[in-house]
């Protein structure tokens, strides 16, 4: 592994980013446009529900949003013969997921600044704990999301494969995670299978935002998370293929 390679990688993924403008927009300007629809529709009927689910919501949808667009854009690359052409020179599998990463980690820096400051300063979510550590949540689940689809992607032969994992891996963490019934309420099974979700603990630091301002159990929660994404990474090294059969 190469720090050179790596950065070299992640600076052609952000000029590929910088000119598509659509992909951006998803990127940056999607989970913005989802919250404020959720503090729309409550705005004049519950405002107490928005400040219970928008901190939720604040981690799930940086992850869905970094999944769909990771899995497509590095399948893309795997499909078009780029991946094949990187490979062959002296790049190793490890440099290009971490380039990615790395390049969608700074972008998600900024989907997480932009959500999260307009939910609490623009939209008045009402949060106990710091802002800033809110951000540095939602930033670790957007790795997590990008590292999820760098992993999944090595199994799709199309884009619309790829775009079939979304169900198979968020929907399943999105039932599980405490957004709908709390994790200690669940059947005992379902409730271990939660344990074993990266999710479930980005939904947990940011219900502990929303709640207290004691923040030892929200780093253990952010590292829960940062694991789950290198290993995702370390799984995606060892099965990306060069080429789609």
């Amino acid at each position: 592994m190469s720090a050179r390679v790596t950065w070299a990688i992640a600076v052609r993924v952000l000029t590929q980013l910088r000119r598509d403008h659509r992909t951006l927009a998803m990127l940056l300007v999607l989970p913005c446009l989802l919250i404020t629809l959720l503090w729309w529709m409550y705005r004049d009927v519950d405002a107490a529900t928005f400040d219970r689910l928008g901190p939720s919501l604040l981690a799930l949808f940086p992850m869905v949003v970094m999944f769909l667009v990771t899995s497509v854009t590095t399948l893309r690359e795997r499909t078009s013969g780029t991946l094949e052409r990187l490979l062959a020179m002296p790049t190793g599998k490890l440099d290009f997921l971490l380039g990615y990463a790395v390049a969608f980690g700074l972008v998600a820096t900024v989907q997480s600044l932009l959500a999260v400051g307009i939910s609490v300063w623009a939209l008045g979510l009402e949060i106990v704990g710091p802002g800033w550590l809110m951000v540095i949540v939602a930033i670790a689940d957007a790795i997590l999301g990008t590292a999820l689809g760098l992993f999944v992607s090595a199994f799709a032969r199309t884009e619309f494969q790829a775009v079939q994992f979304l169900p198979l891996v968020i929907i399943p963490q999105l039932l599980l995670c405490g957004l709908f019934l709390p994790r200690d309420r669940m059947p005992a099974v379902l409730e271990t299978v939660s344990d074993l979700l990266p999710l479930s603990y980005a939904v947990d630091a940011m219900q502990r935002l929303a709640t207290t301002d004691r923040t030892g159990e929200v780093w253990t929660d952010v590292a829960v998370v940062a694991g789950f994404a290198l290993a995702c990474l370390a799984l995606g090294a060892v099965t990306l293929r060069r080429r789609t059969a």
